[in-house]
């Protein structure tokens, strides 16, 4: 298929286009003349500390102590694996590298990279050796975290051993500028970051020698080199949580390095990313929780250093991150979960709590606790991310802030929430002002008495036709035109002819909107709030004589009996459908994790030719 030149032109921007031309223009000469690379690389003196943040390890021991015995057997289970290359990769998948590790492998298929060939001579997706962030996966630290976090429970050395030896061997078997591993400054950033989380505890126990002093000093050398020679990339072609990992890399990197024109220079053009990338009503230009999490993790660790490096955000930029964490707030379940909202690629960079992958809580918290020094939610696990990032400060008692969850609107990101007694929804339409990552246009999100009962199906991994299928049209409960997509692609992540939002009102118990496509179809829908649950009201215009059916997935058991579909979790029924369509039943899949699926069931519903609307209602049953 050849490049859409035209409506990516359109669409992204003519300097996005040329940023992108360059890059690739770049690789091509790299792959030819290999000798080019210098003249990119940046001149990056030594660092002279890594001493960056603040940690107290007497409140993070008096915590962890008090954890629940099954949280703490959990901890040291994932330590003792990590310590022997097991890792819980994108939280949920087992992942074993060897031991000692094999840097460059891909678990999943047992083939890696070469680490002897330059970065860019590596792809991201190879047949044999599957999706590159699989090899990334352990080579982020997250786990060294984990093994601080044991370390602390237990004050076993064993812990503290296995991160020398692991951070040892992965600079012998990294050399600067090859492997997999210097294929993405991102991945630097984080790398770099979770290493001096987790030192940062071990110094204050009084057990980092000059020895580990100096691989801490090499590993920040490496990654502060990569970013910086590669920044082009992530500033002016991804434009997305890359861009802010490494400017959080890169003031991590200048700060150790001593260099203060280009700490300076990283805070100003963070303010000026933040404010393109945050939006006026809380949204993230990604239209994706994971990646919004991902962000407001980046910058917690930022928050957490700002009396070290002397600088700070923006205030008008910090008011932006709490409207961030306010949105998630308003789009969050009474469990701590979210809707699988937008790409997903199991990211939970700092793992510094034993909440679940899955409970925003933690960030929510923190965010708040150190922008405004309140407090979101009552005492419970989720302060322990709180715990790491306060830098120095005692937060834990800061006052509690009662926001109210309500239906809410969201018009900038296009998101809309409408809640009642029982139940809750969210609605996503979106007028595209950046590059759309799912086909989810008016998707709708149903959760009943905590549970997820119509649902997105995720993203399962940006490589393969599962994950094509599931960001596609038919992985949202939404409408579909003769197996139309809303909108056009181009491999992994290119999407053009961006639908257009024609028209919303939302009122707090009802939500109205119109998507057009340009793929020759517009639909119309309507939620709205009941004495009996919620009502779907959907039609669509299409050119010729297309059909059309309206699409639902659900984690619940389906019944079907004369007049209803009844759906039940775990031996409950929670509601019952009822529709004016024909339908049929069938199985489905989604992924709540990255590179992990699960069975579902998918509900289609049945128009025939012509404009009439298909009424859907979801009758809450049970209690009241």
């Amino acid at each position: 298929m050849s490049f859409p030149i035209k409506p990516v032109l359109s669409e992204y921007g003519i300097p996005w286009a040329l940023a992108r031309g360059a890059y690739a223009f770049k690789l091509k000469g790299l792959k030819l003349f290999p000798w080019l690379e210098g003249i990119f690389e940046k001149r990056v003196s030594f660092p002279k500390r890594t001493d960056i943040l603040q940690i107290s390890n007497d409140e993070l021991e008096s915590f962890l102590s008090k954890l629940p015995q099954e949280r703490k057997d959990e901890l040291l289970k994932r330590a003792d694996d990590a310590c022997k290359g097991k890792i819980l990769g994108f939280s949920s998948v087992e992942l074993g590298y060897g031991d000692p590790v094999d840097w460059q492998l891909n678990p999943l298929t047992g083939v890696g990279c070469d680490k002897n060939k330059k970065w860019y001579a590596i792809p991201d997706f190879a047949p044999e050796r599957g999706d590159i962030k699989v090899t990334w996966e352990i080579s982020r630290f997250s786990h060294f975290v984990t093994l601080a976090r044991a370390f602390l429970l237990t004050k076993d050395e064993k812990y503290y051993k296995a991160c020398i030896g692991q951070l040892r061997t992965w600079l012998e078997d990294d050399p600067y500028s090859c492997g997999a591993n210097f294929k993405c400054g991102q991945e630097c950033a984080l790398r770099m970051m979770n290493a001096l989380l987790a030192f940062t505890v071990f110094r204050s126990a009084g057990l980092v020698n000059e020895d580990v002093e100096g691989l801490l000093r090499e590993l920040v050398f490496r990654c502060y080199k990569k970013i910086l020679s590669n920044f082009f990339y992530a500033y002016r072609c991804i434009k997305n949580n890359h861009t802010i990992s490494e400017l959080a890399g890169m003031i991590v990197g200048a700060w150790c390095c001593g260099d203060g024109k280009r700490l300076k220079k990283a805070y100003r053009m963070l303010d000026a990313v933040l404010s393109e990338q945050f939006f006026e009503d809380g949204g993230y230009r990604q239209l994706s929780f994971n990646y919004q999490r991902l962000a407001l993790q980046d910058l917690e660790f930022l928050l957490s250093i700002s009396k070290a490096t002397g600088s700070d955000i923006d205030e008008a930029m910090k008011e932006r991150l709490l409207k961030s964490a306010g949105l998630l707030y308003q789009c969050m379940d009474e469990t701590g979960d979210v809707p699988n909202y937008g790409a997903n690629d199991g990211a939970l960079i700092f793992q510094t709590t034993s909440c679940g992958y899955r409970d925003f809580r933690p960030i929510v918290n923190t965010i708040y606790a150190l922008v405004k020094h309140e407090r979101v939610f009552d005492h419970g696990m989720h302060d322990e991310e709180l715990l790491w990032f306060s830098g120095g400060e005692s937060l834990m008692d800061a006052p509690q802030k009662h926001l109210e969850a309500a239906s809410a609107e969201f018009p900038y990101v296009g998101l809309f929430t409408l809640r009642d007694k029982n139940l809750w929804c969210m609605a996503v339409l979106n007028d595209y002002r950046c590059r759309p990552g799912h086909m989810d246009q008016l998707h709708i999100d149903l959760w009943i008495k905590g549970v997820n009962v119509l649902c997105d199906s995720g993203t399962y991994s940006y490589a393969g036709e599962l994950g094509k299928q599931l960001r596609s049209v038919r992985g949202h409960n939404t409408a579909c035109v003769d197996g139309r997509d809303q909108m056009n692609s181009h491999g992994e992540f290119i999407i053009y002819g961006w639908t257009e939002r024609e028209r919303y009102c939302w009122g707090g118990k009802v939500f109205s909107g119109t998507m057009a496509s340009k793929n020759g179809y517009r639909h119309e829908r309507q939620i709205a709030l009941n004495d009996r649950g919620v009502e779907v009201s959907d039609n669509v215009f299409c050119n010729g004589d297309a059909k059309w059916s309206v699409l639902y997935h659900t984690p619940c058991r389906v019944d079907v009996h004369d007049s209803f579909l009844s759906l039940s979790y775990e031996g409950k029924e929670l509601c019952r459908l009822q529709t004016n369509a024909q339908y049929a039943v069938r199985k489905g899949c989604r992924s709540l994790f990255y590179m992990k699926r699960e069975e579902i069931t998918e509900i289609e519903l049945l128009a025939g030719n012509g404009t009439a609307d298909i009424l859907t209602e979801f009758i809450v049953t049970g209690d009241s």
